[in-house]
C-alpha cells in the first residue's frame, strides 16, 4: 500500500468497478427470493442544476442507508430521478432568453416548451454525474424523469380519477400571484419576509353628521377597489355606526360600514378597509357579507380601468405614490407611520411581492385527502424522525386549504382541460405567422382568424370561472381549445413514490411499495412529504413510506445560513475534488440529528480527510504485520473480540433507530480511539495477535463502508486477496461472523 491515501487515484476506478459488477441493481420482484424489500425513492433534484450542499446531504444519508440495508441482505432499491422543476426552470430559461435579447412572448406555447426541453436535456446529466462522484449507489437503470411519457401518463390518470371522484373544481379565488414570474402559487410556496413599510392613516368621511372613520392601510393604491369599511362588533362606535356609510376617499363612492369578528381591534384604528379582490381576509369578509368584487390591479401588475383614468397602466409603487399625493391634496391623509414592521408575502422564486389577485383556477378538495392521512398517522403507520415535525405535519393536515394546482407557465404537464371556443367567453393571446402578438375575446378573433391559426400560435387563454370544460387527453371536437395552464410541479411530484415504481421494472410497485424511508430536508415537509402522503393514500390506500427522516439545513462553520451575498456557500464538488467524497460525506453526516441544522465548512471536511488517512494507515500497519510470521493467540484477543462485538451491536442499533449522525460518530470515534490508539498499540506490544487484528480490520471496513465507501473499498482490494468486492460483503454480526 502507498504511504498515503490519494482519493483521486481511486474514486473513479472504484465506482466503475461497482457499476461493472452491477452492484447497485436491486432484484426484480420475480427474483427477490423472499428477501425483505427496502426501498428509498430519491427526492428528485432539478434536472439541469448542479448539486448544492443540501443535495450532497441527502445523497450521503440515503447512500449510507441503502448500502447498510444491502449489506444486511435485504432487497435494497434506491430509485434515482430528476425533476423538471417547472417554475424554477422556466424562470432560469427566461433569464437566458433575456440575455439573448429575446422574450418568451416571441414564441407560441409549443415552440417555447420544446426550447426549454432541449435546454434541460443539454444539461440533464450534470446532477446525475455529480451524485455518482459522491458515491451514490442508486439503481441507475431505474432512473426516472418527471416528464417521462409514462410518468406523465400516470399523472394524467390521477387527475382524471380525481375529477371523476369530484375532488377537482374550478373556481375564482384569490390566488398568490407573482406578476414577474406570471403565475399563481399555492399558500405553501409563499415566502414571508419581515420588513418595515409605511402605514397610511386615511380619513373616510362619514355620510351625514358625525366624526369620520380613520383607516390604516399599507396599500392606498387599492382604495379604488374598496367595497366597505369594517369594524369589530365590540368597537366603541358600533351602535352609532350601524347602517351608516362612508365616502371612498379617492372615488367618492358610498361604502357601507359593516361589523365582522375577523377585524383585529388592535390593528391601526380598529377600522378595516375591505378590498375583497386584493386581500385574503377581506375576501372572506366579502363572501360572508355578499359584498361586490372590484379588481384594481391586473395580472401584469398595473392598475386597471376600474380605478381612474389618471392611474390606468401605472405599476403598484407609482400608483401608491400618486394616491398618497392625491389623499394629501384632499386633506384625507391624517398621518404616516413610516416604520410599520410586518410580514410581507413574496415569491419564493424571484423575491417579488406577491399580489393576491382573483383568478379562475383549478383546485383540489383536500379534506377527503387529509383525513385518512391523519388517521394513518394516529395508527403510527408512518414515523416522522425530526424533533417536533410530526406535530407540524398534523397541524398543516388539519388546517390545509384547498390546493390550487393551476400554473400559468409552459414548462410542465399541460392540464387535460378543453373549452368549446364558440360557446365560451375565452380571452386569447396568440402569435401569428407574421410574429404579431394578438390578444382579444375569442368571438372577435374568430372573425379574422381560423381556430387552427389561433391554436397553432396559442400562448395563453383565460376562461371565466363558470365556463364549461371537458377533461380529455385528446381534442374532443374541432372547435375546442386546450387549457394552457400546467399542473403545479408538486402535483406530479406528490405522486412520485407511486409513479416512479409503477413505471419501472415489472412488479416493482407491488414488491417495493410502500417504500421504507423517505429522506429529505425538513423545509419541504409541507410542500412535498405531506402531499405524497395525501396522494399515496388516495391512490393506493396505503401510506407511501414507513419512516420519514428529515435532515436539517446545512449551515456554514459559524452556524449562519449559506447565501451567495454572504460569500459563505460551500460547493460540495469543489470539496470532493480537494478532499475526497468520503471526507465530505462524513463531514456532512457525523454528529447530525434528524430535524436539526448542522454546521459544515472546509475545516470539518479537512478533518474527515485526515480520518480517511487514519483508516488507510491503520490498514497499512496491519498489512505489514500480516507479512510477518503469524502469531498465536495473545492475552487480549478475547477482550478485543468482545469489545468489537459490542461496537457492532451499538452501531447496528443506532442505524436501525435512524440515529445516523450518532452511528457515524460512534464509528469514527471507536475506530480512531479504540482500534488505532489502543488495539494497534497492544498488537505492537505483542498483546493482541495479528490474526485477530486483521479480522478486526475486515470487520471495521464493513462497518465503515456505508459511511466511507471509497477508501474502505480501496483498502479491501489491497488487503483481501480473494478478488471480492467490499460492496458485496454482508454487514458484521456480533456472534463471531464479523
Amino acid at each position: 500500500m502507498d504511504s498515503r491515501y490519494e482519493h483521486s487515484q481511486f474514486e473513479t476506478t472504484i465506482y466503475k468497478k461497482w457499476q461493472e459488477a452491477n452492484a447497485f441493481a436491486a432484484p426484480e420482484a420475480s427474483s427477490a427470493d423472499g428477501k425483505k424489500p427496502f426501498c428509498i425513492i430519491m427526492p428528485p433534484p432539478n434536472a439541469n442544476d448542479p448539486l448544492h450542499v443540501g443535495h450532497a446531504m441527502f445523497v450521503s444519508i440515503e447512500d449510507m442507508l441503502i448500502r447498510y440495508h444491502r449489506m444486511l441482505g435485504e432487497a435494497s432499491l434506491w430509485v434515482p430521478g430528476t425533476d423538471h422543476a417547472g417554475i424554477e426552470t422556466q424562470y432560469v430559461f427566461e433569464k437566458k432568453l433575456s440575455k439573448e435579447g429575446k422574450s418568451r412572448f416571441q414564441f407560441d406555447r409549443e415552440t417555447l416548451y420544446q426550447s426549454i426541453w432541449d435546454y434541460v436535456h443539454e444539461n440533464s446529466s450534470v446532477a446525475l454525474d455529480q451524485m455518482k462522484q459522491l458515491g451514490a449507489s442508486a439503481d441507475w437503470e431505474r432512473y426516472k424523469f418527471t416528464l417521462d411519457p409514462d410518468v406523465v401518463d400516470q399523472v394524467l390518470t390521477t387527475f382524471e380519477k380525481m375529477a371523476s371522484d369530484n375532488l377537482i373544481y374550478r373556481g375564482e379565488r384569490l390566488v398568490n400571484y407573482c406578476v414577474k414570474c406570471g403565475t399563481a402559487y399555492s399558500e405553501l410556496e409563499v415566502k414571508y419576509v419581515e420588513r418595515d413599510d409605511a402605514l397610511y392613516y386615511v380619513t373616510y368621511p362619514l355620510e351625514g353628521d358625525g366624526e369620520p372613520l380613520m383607516v390604516a392601510t399599507v396599500r392606498p393604491e387599492t382604495i379604488f377597489a374598496d367595497v366597505a369599511v369594517a369594524i369589530h362588533p365590540t368597537h366603541p362606535r358600533a351602535a352609532e355606526l350601524k347602517d351608516r356609510q362612508v365616502r371612498n376617499p379617492l372615488t367618492g363612492a358610498l361604502l357601507p360600514i359593516i361589523t365582522d369578528e375577523a377585524v383585529d381591534p388592535e390593528f391601526g384604528t380598529g377600522a378595516l378597509k375591505i378590498t375583497p379582490a386584493h386581500d385574503p381576509t377581506d375576501y372572506e369578509i366579502g363572501q360572508r357579507h355578499n359584498l361586490p368584487f372590484i379588481q384594481a390591479i391586473g395580472f401584469d401588475g398595473r392598475l386597471l380601468e376600474t380605478t381612474s383614468p389618471d392611474y390606468v397602466g401605472l405599476k403598484v409603487m407609482p400608483a401608491r405614490e400618486k394616491s398618497v399625493a392625491e389623499l394629501k391634496e384632499k386633506g384625507l391623509l391624517d398621518h404616516i407611520d413610516s416604520a410599520y414592521h410586518h410580514n410581507v408575502s413574496t415569491c419564493y422564486r424571484c423575491g417579488s411581492v406577491i399580489e393576491p389577485l382573483p383568478m379562475a383556477q383549478f383546485f383540489i378538495r383536500v379534506k377527503p385527502l387529509t383525513k385518512p392521512v391523519l388517521a394513518a398517522l394516529d395508527r403510527q403507520e408512518t414515523t416522522v424522525h425530526g424533533a417536533g415535525h410530526d406535530k407540524i405535519l398534523k397541524h398543516w393536515l388539519t388546517n390545509l386549504h384547498d390546493w390550487n394546482i393551476s400554473r400559468q407557465i409552459v414548462w410542465g404537464i399541460r392540464m387535460p382541460i378543453w373549452y368549446e371556443a364558440t360557446k365560451t367567453n375565452l380571452t386569447i393571446k396568440f402569435i401569428t405567422k407574421q410574429q404579431e402578438v394578438v390578444t382579444g375575446l375569442i368571438d372577435e378573433l374568430l372573425q379574422r382568424y381560423s381556430i387552427e391559426e389561433i391554436e397553432a400560435g396559442l400562448q395563453s387563454l383565460s376562461a371565466p370561472k363558470e365556463a364549461d370544460y371537458v377533461v380529455s387527453r385528446t381534442k374532443p371536437g374541432e372547435n375546442y381549445l386546450q387549457e394552457t395552464d400546467t399542473f403545479d410541479t408538486w402535483f406530479s411530484s406528490s405522486q412520485w413514490p407511486v409513479v416512479s415504481l409503477k413505471t419501472n421494472k415489472p412488479g416493482d410497485f407491488d414488491y417495493y411499495y410502500p417504500t421504507a424511508v423517505m429522506e429529505t430536508a425538513y423545509d419541504i415537509l409541507m410542500f412535498w412529504v405531506m402531499r405524497m402522503m395525501m396522494m399515496g393514500v388516495y391512490l393506493t390506500g396505503k401510506m407511501p413510506f414507513k419512516d420519514v427522516y428529515l435532515h436539517g439545513l446545512v449551515r456554514d462553520e459559524k452556524g449562519q445560513k449559506m447565501s451567495k451575498s454572504k460569500g459563505n456557500v460551500v460547493n460540495p464538488l469543489t470539496l470532493v475534488e480537494k478532499y475526497g467524497a468520503d471526507a465530505l460525506r462524513m463531514a456532512l453526516v457525523m454528529s447530525t440529528t434528524a430535524g436539526h441544522d448542522s454546521a459544515v465548512g472546509e475545516m470539518k471536511v479537512k478533518g474527515m480527510r485526515n480520518f480517511t488517512n487514519k483508516v488507510w494507515n491503520a490498514a497499512r500497519f496491519v498489512q505489514m504485520k500480516q507479512a510477518e510470521s503469524v502469531t498465536t493467540d495473545q492475552v487480549h484477543d478475547e477482550e478485543f473480540t468482545t469489545y468489537l462485538n459490542r461496537t457492532i451491536t451499538l452501531i447496528t442499533q443506532q442505524l436501525n433507530d435512524f440515529k445516523i449522525g450518532l452511528a457515524a460518530e460512534t464509528a469514527h470515534n471507536e475506530f480512531w480511539h479504540w482500534y488505532c490508539d489502543i488495539a494497534i498499540e497492544q498488537c505492537k506490544k505483542g498483546e493482541i495477535s495479528t490474526t485477530v487484528l486483521f479480522e478486526g480490520l475486515k470487520t471495521w471496513l464493513r462497518l465503515l463502508h456505508p459511511f466511507m465507501p471509497f477508501v474502505t473499498e480501496a483498502i479491501w482490494q489491497e488487503v483481501v486477496t480473494d478478488n471480492s468486492l467490499l460492496i458485496h460483503q454482508s454487514w458484521p454480526s456480533a456472534n463471531g461472523n464479523g
